[in-house]
């Protein structure tokens, strides 16, 4: 842990006197001392700016504090930039707003915190899908304009669209001494021109600046600049008098350390009217790179490629259909053509394939015409950073020397020679990356928990930097330099070079408080590593969590966060909800999945291990929905460490009231079936809301009816011992909505199915979503015990949290041959029924509705996929299909209980609400999630959700 000499109580007092708000807790430190790199830096305080007022005011206090400032968007930064050991201030969280958009101009007015994608949106949406905003990095669905100002930052159209230097026209910005100033093309000048200050140091920094190009025009003409990726170091020859002193594109890149941003306006481009992306595959990477000078004499938009290892990490943990399209080959390229036409496009397309075939490396080529393919394909680029960290084949890899660019031509030639580097290390590089702009991403299995392992990583790195500067390139072509690479600057560039570097940096930071540790005077890229300095100490746990190289399988778990950031997006699935709801980083994965880490650090800002109250707190919104399990390209599966981690804090410890009435519910459905008369007119009356609130649940939400023990027996009345496939009739299913199971059965039936019934189990899921595991474990076994009937024949599920729980969670407490058998036969309703249609089989539903809403449930989405019900839909003949996808807000107990009701609401915004408003009342919603049918009761009395089965339900017995 890096120290200050800031007394942060000093700080918060000084800051507060000038009306800025600081969190300096043990758990917001947590989650802010790390980024998407490899450090871990943690910081005195946090502060989210509402306004560049208070910019200003904390600026000044740090000034005067001799604390230091780290500006920061959405912490995606690979390379440390968004990590330090002073103030942070966020500004994704309220300085996130698109001001104006000038179409006429191209221009749009944007504050820092906004996210990329948020931005290209309302351009789009502005200008009727006439132009757009160009920079696209693949995490742009969280990045900001502020990160990507500050890294330079490109994207996957980069080839086309260049860098962020390329569309800047003007900044705002704070300098450290509290000046206000916006950087143009032509000139730096005070924001306000009223303010003398500011413009008296517009004035000294312009003539110092000048002085500096002139002092070093030999030295900056010819070391940058040179090829389009060159990002590494200060951007200083947009100073020189043939940029005409272009002082906005010289700031960006310079990674926060010479004035922090507040503002910008951004140019704009013509969106095209027709694209097409043309898949390639070949046998590696070295290949796929001597083929792309030809491409791009075709005017290619983007270059993009991957490598097997990505794509075989992405069908393990999203299924095989998780990438369409995909050509044969071991490595791929993506090429975005585009143009006026369709027409002409796929012309262009057919062109470019006849040309590579000529060429002899291609293993073979096509379009990917179709929506769903093009998506599907772009996701995996998009999502390689994650999912190389943590491969289907086992194993750890990791950025640092994921970012260095060469000229084009020169890329093949590049990495043929960093395999043999590779190689020599005995490491391993999983590539990605911009193949057009001749940028590539490698995350590498460095073993950064053993100082052998930090020493390896030292030399490489070293060693990689000299390679690179020997082939002309650039230490980083977007990340920037930060921690990572800031130290090898000294290999790329002259001594003048650097010494105009340092001297830029002292104009624009007279005190150096900004982002210290990296760009000059750089902390050594071994320094502060995370992984290192982790104590050895036995995490005893009752999940089977995969080890990796023989170590604590729990900290490797939690460790599994690299900090992408996906779970911030908005889109590309359902997590993270509840940080949806509050945009609060400590209600992301990732910040759950920081604090964790900080646990088994035992570091200073959190602890008590499994005591910490700090990780409680942190895991008190996750919904347990397992999204993240699935869309979270490393697969953190936060769920299961909140139940793990509640499992430990709660021993010996007083629960929560409703960890008693809802975490032990199967147990009072045995008594409730009795009595479901006297139970449900008892809950109706007064008394009913009393009863909730001794509960601990919210009196706003209505309580479920309860069956009769005996109605679901009524209707499997014609299910037997004896069938092709098992239903499983769940607790919820047998309590609540027995006639779903009546349903489930017909539809079985109708798909030539001889349905057997089993009731006599229970998944555990209560006791699992709340922390019970002792108990949890033997109703698992029970089931196991139960389910295990010496066949194979498929286990279908009704209820698909009971499902996941089988599927998932059985083999994972239950360590034995008889779980991990039953396991594996388990399906959910959905998943078996969309496999027998894909058999030919035609569902005839009774009533087919024309219109549904689709609210698929997050366990489904998480452990059979989210695909399942659409197509059963689709071959019943649903016409229209409204989708709702994300989490309903309700996720089995947490909707349910009083201190989370607000939250479960704001979630059910998200997704569900908007679809269910914007759909009519003649569509049917389906729910078959008994969470989701409660939230849709809730938000919707009128029409209350369907389960799939009565949906597809023929109306007869057999």
């Amino acid at each position: 842990m890096i120290e200050t000499a800031v007394d942060s109580t000093s700080l918060l007092r000084a800051l507060a006197e000038v009306g800025v708000q600081a969190d300096a807790s043990t758990r917001r430190r947590a989650e802010y001392a790390y980024d998407a790199s490899n450090y871990r830096v943690v910081p005195v305080a946090v502060v989210f700016p509402r306004s560049p007022d208070d910019v200003v005011a904390a600026v000044r206090v740090c000034r005067e504090t001799g604390t230091p400032i780290i500006a920061r968007g959405g912490g995606t930064s690979m390379a440390g930039n968004a990590v330090g050991p002073g103030l942070v201030l966020d500004f994704s969280r309220y300085m996130n707003r698109v001001r104006a958009i000038d179409e006429e101009a191209a221009t749009v007015d944007v504050e820092p915190g906004v996210v990329l994608a948020d931005l290209s949106a309302a351009v789009e949406r502005a200008t009727e899908g006439r132009r757009t905003f160009a920079p696209d990095p693949s995490s742009k669905n969280r990045a900001t304009v502020g990160g990507a100002i500050g890294n330079d930052a490109c994207g996957n159209h980069s080839v086309r669209y260049g860098r962020t230097s390329d569309h800047v026209a003007e900044i705002d910005l704070v300098t450290s001494d509290g000046a206000r100033l916006t950087a143009t093309e032509t000139e730096l000048r005070a924001t306000d021109p009223a303010d003398a200050a500011s413009a008296a140091r517009a004035e000294e920094l312009t003539a110092s600046l000048t002085r500096l190009a002139q002092e070093h025009l030999s030295a900056l003409r010819l070391e940058l600049g040179r090829i389009p990726r060159q990002v590494s170091g200060y951007h200083l020859e947009n100073l020189l008098p043939e940029r005409k002193f272009n002082i906005a594109r010289a700031v960006v890149g310079s990674e926060g350390t010479w004035a922090v941003v507040v503002g910008a306006r951004m140019k704009l481009v013509p969106k095209p009217a027709s694209a097409l992306l043309v898949c390639l595959g070949y046998r590696d990477v070295v290949d796929a790179a001597r083929d792309v000078t030809t491409i791009l004499e075709f005017s290619p938009a983007a270059v993009e490629g991957t490598d097997a290892a990505i794509v075989a990490t992405m069908r393990h943990r999203r299924g095989p259909d998780a990438v369409l399209g995909l050509p044969d080959g071991q490595a791929w390229l993506f090429v975005d053509l585009d143009g006026d036409d369709p027409e002409s496009v796929s012309a262009q397309a057919d062109r470019l394939l006849e040309r590579l075939g000529d060429n002899g490396r291609l293993v073979q080529g096509r379009k990917a015409a179709d929506p769903a393919e093009r998506a599907s394909l772009w996701r995996v680029r998009e999502d390689g950073a994650g999912l190389s960290s943590r491969l289907a084949s086992g194993g750890e890899s990791w950025p640092g020397w994921e970012d260095a660019a060469v000229a084009p031509e020169r890329l093949a030639d590049y990495l043929a020679d960093l395999r043999e580097l590779l190689d020599s290390h005995g490491l391993t590089g999983v590539m990605y990356g911009h193949f057009g702009a001749g940028c590539m991403h490698i995350r590498i299995t460095y073993d950064l928990r053993t100082e052998q392992g930090r020493a390896v990583f030292r030399e490489f790195t070293r060693q990689a930097a000299e390679l690179v500067v020997h082939h002309g390139g650039s230490l980083s072509g977007e990340h920037g330099d930060g921690r990572a690479r800031s130290e090898m600057l000294a290999i790329m560039y002259s001594p003048e070079v650097m010494a105009a570097f340092a001297e830029s940096r002292r104009i624009w930071d007279t005190v150096g408080i900004l982002n210290p540790g990296s760009m000059t005077d750089p902390d050594p890229i071994d320094a502060h590593l995370a992984l290192a300095g982790v104590p050895e100490r036995e995490w005893r746990t009752s999940f089977e969590l995969s080890p990796t190289s023989g170590r604590d399988p729990w900290v490797h778990a939690v460790q599994g966060c690299i900090g992408v950031g996906r779970c911030r997006a908005d889109g590309g699935g359902v997590m993270c909800p509840s940080y949806r709801a509050t945009r609060d980083e400590k209600d992301s994965t990732r910040g759950r999945a920081r604090v964790l880490q900080e646990v088994v650090r035992g570091a200073r800002t959190v602890e008590e291990g499994w005591k910490s109250e700090e990780a409680r707190e942190v895991l008190d919104l996750c919904l347990s929905c397992k999204a993240c399990a699935t869309d979270c390209p490393a697969g953190v599966d936060m769920a299961t460490y909140k139940s793990e981690f509640y499992d430990h804090y709660y021993r010996r410890r007083l629960r929560p009231r409703s960890h008693y009435s809802l975490g032990w519910l199967p147990r009072w459905l045995k008594v409730t079936g009795r009595v479901s008369g006297v139970v449900n007119a008892v809950l109706a009356s007064r008394l009913g809301k009393a009863i909730s609130a001794a509960g601990g649940l919210t009196t706003k939400r209505a309580l479920p009816r309860f069956a009769d023990a005996g109605e679901w027996r009524k209707e499997v009345a014609d299910a037997g011992a004896e069938g092709s496939v098992v239903l499983f009739v769940d607790t919820f299913t047998r309590g609540f909505r027995p006639e779903v199971a009546g349903a489930a059965s017909r539809v079985l039936g109708d798909a030539g199915e001889l349905v057997a019934c089993s009731a006599d189990a229970c998944c555990g899921l209560t006791w699992i979503s709340t922390g019970q595991l002792s108990t949890a474990k033997r109703k698992l076994a029970h089931a196991a015990r139960a389910l295990d009937d010496g066949t194979d024949r498929p286990i279908v599920v009704v209820e698909p949290s009971c499902a996941a729980a089988l599927r998932k969670d059985l083999p994972e407490l239950v360590h034995t041959d008889q779980a991990r058998r039953v396991a594996t036969r388990v399906r959910s309703f959905a998943t078996h029924v969309a496999d027998r249609v894909s058999a030919g089989w035609t569902p005839s539903p009774a009533r087919p509705p024309r219109k549904a809403v689709l609210q698929t449930h997050c366990h489904e989405h998480s452990v059979f996929g989210a695909a399942a019900q659409r197509t059963a839909l689709r071959a019943a003949g649903v016409e229209e299909i409204v989708d709702a996808t994300g989490c309903c807000g309700v996720a089995g107990n947490f909707g349910f209980e009083a201190e989370h009701y607000e939250v479960s609401m704001q979630v059910a915004e998200n997704a569900l609400a908007p679809a269910l408003r914007e759909s009519g009342s003649d569509a049917t919603v389906l729910t078959d999630g008994f969470s989701c049918a409660r939230q849709v009761d809730q938000l919707d009395p009128t029409r209350p959700g369907q389960h799939l089965a009565q949906v597809l339900d023929p109306g007869h017995h057999r």
